[in-house]
């Protein structure tokens, strides 16, 4: 029997022998909940008992590995991405960058094929470490640096839900306008905090079918309004000034597609060790293409009907009275009744993107301290869901410009972080046999992070010299367009500067500390 603290949490060896690590963050002891009678485990304990995912970032052991499921995988995608919130995208295209047809379909094709690369690769993760992401940046940034890029895909989890629930509210009102946005934004984040707050399970699950009668419904859309005849091949643009919003709507899909990079392990830690790597890497771009480009090329499609008659018809006016809402509005007018039906569908395919951002805030909130692993995961849910609609609520009104600063601060820090753990995953480790998952606790045994920050540094760098944004333009972005805008290219240099001076300092790190 152990004493002290320790006996809090463990009275008894019921479960199993699992050693606990002297130099870990001790607020979980190895990887049971059955102990104890503190506050933590009662509530634990309780959670068990109704089915409710206990775990945090604890490792999960090969014993709970049971998902089986390669479909699992893209459906987890495929259902967060065929959504309203994708379509919002491809709508950026033509009312803020002013991108005719085809170069807007070019753009979106060849800045998804490249933002998803890395939540496909990161998904590989989870099945050989039983990590998930945040706990796996250790092994890239080391114990405290983890800390820092924590608090950043915090601020992109709550900020993501708050403005799905934006989009989602703005196709409530669309249907009735009596409703406030502030009621719909409510609706989107309760049932969200419904869904996640069970755990993995019941997330899968959800994704597993949601997306089926979204992808109904935006067929449906596809169909009226190709029936319609409005749409207009808008021409394409010419020259630099084509060329920086060419680059800023890319930077934007950039934004988007990738935005799952920072907890894509997050939703494959209970496959089997032994998945076969390419088939996880295949089944989430499975999951995860197809309904980026439907949904996106879908929305610049029906955005050329804002031009008929200069502007002066349903669709534009639709659009201005309550954005992406009053766009489909307009299309699915002709379906009457049933059209508002697949309105509020739309409205509610919300739900199937929030539940990733939200079950994952509160895994990334454990990362922060040994007091925030101590709260159970399904806390940090409810509190995740409160923050959101906090930001949500007051940020309805100024949803276009909210949505294209979020994206681009998506895709600036995504591009840093998988500038320097992609650098370290083939130059240093050399592959996935260079880890040592065991050591994930142990903040002596990990990189110290010193590289790592300063390449940060030197990425943030690269993202001033590169961003385009109406408060300030870089000094390589002026040129890469036309002054005074110029185009973004923040997140391309932030990769850049990121991945180069990481590999030039980890090795001098490497030498000097041998960790």
């Amino acid at each position: 029997m152990l004493g002290g603290a320790d006996h809090d949490l463990e009275k008894a060896p019921e479960v199993g022998n699992v050693p606990v690590d002297g130099n870990s963050d001790g607020a979980v002891p190895g990887e049971s909940f059955a102990y104890g009678d503190s506050w933590y485990a009662r509530i634990q304990r309780l959670a068990g008992k109704l089915n409710i995912e206990q775990r945090g970032i604890e490792r999960v052991p090969e014993s709970e590995q049971t998902d089986t499921s390669y479909f699992n995988i893209s459906s987890m995608w495929l259902a967060a991405n065929m959504v309203v919130s994708s379509f919002a995208i491809g709508v950026l295209g033509k009312s803020l960058y002013g991108l005719g047809f085809v170069d807007a379909l070019l753009v979106d094709l060849f800045f998804n094929l490249l933002g998803i690369m890395t939540v496909c690769w990161f998904s590989c993760f989870g099945p050989p470490f039983g990590l998930r992401q945040m706990v796996l940046s250790r092994f890239w940034f080391g114990w405290y640096g983890t800390k820092f890029i924590a608090i950043l895909n915090v601020l992109a989890c709550v900020g993501w839900s708050a403005a799905n629930a934006i989009v989602g509210a703005q196709f409530i009102v669309a249907v009735n306008s009596d409703v406030p946005g502030f009621a719909g934004i409510l609706i989107i984040a309760i049932c969200t905090l419904l869904i996640t707050f069970a755990g993995y399970k019941v997330v899968h699950a959800y994704e597993y079918w949601s997306w089926i009668p979204t992808f109904i419904v935006f067929m449906i859309v596809f169909g009226t309004f190709a029936h319609s005849g409005d749409f207009k091949n808008l021409p394409m643009g010419v020259g630099r000034s084509e060329l920086g919003s060419c680059l800023s709507f890319g930077s934007t899909v950039y934004g988007f597609a990738t935005g799952w990079t920072s907890y894509a392990a997050d939703y494959t830690v209970y496959q089997p060790k032994n998945r076969s790597r390419r088939k996880v890497f295949f089944s989430a771009w499975l999951g995860l293409l197809p309904p980026l480009l439907f949904t996106q090329m879908l929305a610049i499609a029906i955005m050329t009907a804002t031009e008929i008659n200069g502007g002066d018809n349903k669709y534009q006016l639709g659009y201005a009275a309550s954005g992406n809402g009053g766009l489909l509005s307009a299309v699915l007018a002709p379906l009457g009744r049933f059209g508002d039906f697949c309105l509020i569908i739309l409205a509610l395919s919300i739900i199937a993107n929030n539940c990733p951002n939200i079950y994952s805030v509160s895994l990334t909130l454990q990362v922060l301290s040994r007091f925030t692993q101590r709260v159970p995961r399904f806390i940090w849910v409810f509190l995740g869901s409160c923050a959101s609609i906090a930001i949500g609520i007051p940020g309805y009104s100024h949803f276009e410009s909210v949505l294209e600063n979020f994206m681009n601060f998506i895709a600036y820090w995504l591009a840093i972080y998988s500038g320097i753990a992609v650098s370290d995953h083939f130059i240093f480790k050399r592959g996935f046999g260079g880890y040592r998952p065991e050591i994930y606790e142990d903040r002596h045994k990990l990189p110290v992070g010193i590289a790592a920050a300063l390449a940060f540094g030197f990425g943030i760098a690269g993202m001033i010299t590169g961003m385009s944004q109406t408060w300030y333009t870089g000094p390589i972005a002026i040129h890469a367009g036309v002054a005074p805008s110029g185009a973004d290219i923040g997140f391309e240099l932030a990769f850049a500067f990121a991945a180069v001076s990481y590999c030039l300092l980890r090795p001098i790190e490497l030498k000097v500390l041998g960790r």
